[in-house]
């Protein structure tokens, strides 16, 4: 086993506030790198927040302003950067996250593909996922409603593809009134966030906003954090549960030695309980 420092930016995302919410990255990021990280993850759609209605004649193309200002912070700190921006691509919007190396380069670009309903006046649905060899690892990218229970399968499509890790830049979010006694994040997200990393051997990081939502559909919401992430044996880190909670945690992930690959996923999944003729009945 080979360990890589990892850190999930847990940040305070204002609606249509880029610069504000990129200047808090930056010192996040910062701060992870202070604390010896490879990469950090950052939350969904940081530029004007998800579905903001001000991203739909903003947004910028990616390449593009938006994605070189992180490029240029992740050359300067020497660390991979994952994040969440509101793409243009012609006359359409998509939640993209792209992944950034510690040279400053893109090396994958990633729309989301489970859109939730109220997403649909605001991006387009992705048409592809990929993975990409790094020296941390070979990396998969998706985003927060792609791990609902009911699209697991975009998570095991990664791990089958080979991916190590799955980022996926988030944005949990519950009404005003929640508190932490309510666990409102144990079935819909630790359940199958664990059972992709289970079933298919994976380091899956979720990192999500903190703050009130401002604009768009979901107005009156708070994101309140509890970013995770949960690998095979179960949760590994998880941020503080607070609308205020801006942070960075910082935890070491064990990289596997070799990978499983075609039927050996789901030889792998069967010794761990799954039981795919349940799948099909």
């Amino acid at each position: 086993m080979r360990k890589i420092k990892v850190g999930m930016a847990q940040l305070l995302v204002e609606g249509c506030e880029p610069e504000r919410n990129f200047e808090r990255a930056e010192k996040l990021i910062r701060n992870a790198k202070n604390q010896g990280c490879d990469l950090v993850l950052l939350p969904e759609t940081i530029d004007f927040a998800w579905t903001h209605p001000y991203g739909l004649e903003n947004a910028m193309p990616i390449p593009g302003e938006y994605s070189d200002i992180f490029c240029k912070i992740a050359k300067h700190n020497g660390i991979f950067i994952c994040v969440g921006l509101t793409e243009k691509r012609g006359d359409r919007n998509y939640n993209t996250a792209i992944l950034i190396d510690d040279e400053g380069n893109l090396i994958l670009t990633y729309a989301k593909i489970n859109l939730l309903e109220v997403e649909f006046p605001f991006y387009e649905v992705g048409t592809s996922l990929n993975v990409v060899d790094t020296k941390l690892g070979r990396i998969g990218v998706n985003i927060c409603a792609d791990n609902y229970t009911e699209s697991t399968h975009i998570g095991k499509t990664l791990a089958a593809m080979g991916a190590d890790i799955i980022l996926s830049p988030s944005s949990w979010t519950v009404d005003h009134w929640v508190t932490e006694k309510d666990e409102p994040y144990f079935d819909k997200w630790i359940r199958p966030l664990s059972h992709i990393a289970k079933s298919c051997d994976v380091l899956l990081i979720s990192s999500t906003g903190v703050g009130y939502i401002v604009g768009g559909p979901y107005e009156g919401k708070k994101m309140v954090g509890c970013s995770l992430a949960v690998g095979p044996e179960g949760v590994l880190a998880k941020g503080q549960f607070n609308e205020f909670a801006g942070q960075v945690i910082v935890f070491d992930a064990e990289m596997p030695s070799t990978r499983r690959k075609g039927t050996q996923m789901g030889a792998f999944a069967r010794e761990h309980g799954v039981n795919f003729e349940s799948f099909v009945k």
